[in-house]
């Protein structure tokens, strides 16, 4: 039996911060996948892109939970307890 997330009450309705990766718009740079902070809406690239912000973010931060921010993904991921997650209508 998987273990449940336990930092659920940390997702939040956010709104975005940006419509692409907000650190690689700043330097110029470019990105693979985008996730979405669901504590703050920092937009941040995923770890195939090599600058990896939505995972700094959340070292940074310890906001634990992204959701996908790619067009048909539907999912979210908890960095600290290292689980998928199905989203909910929020």
């Amino acid at each position: 039996m998987a273990t449940p997330c336990t930092h659920l009450d940390h997702i939040q309705s956010v709104t975005p911060s940006s419509t692409g990766c907000e650190e690689c718009q700043q330097t110029g740079d470019s990105w693979v996948h985008l996730r979405i902070c669901r504590t703050c809406g920092h937009v941040g690239c995923c770890d195939s892109s090599k600058n990896k912000h939505a995972t700094k973010h959340f070292h940074a931060t310890n906001h634990p939970v992204i959701q996908s921010f790619e067009p048909g993904e539907d999912w979210l991921w908890c960095y600290v307890d290292q689980i998928f997650l199905q989203p909910t209508n929020q």
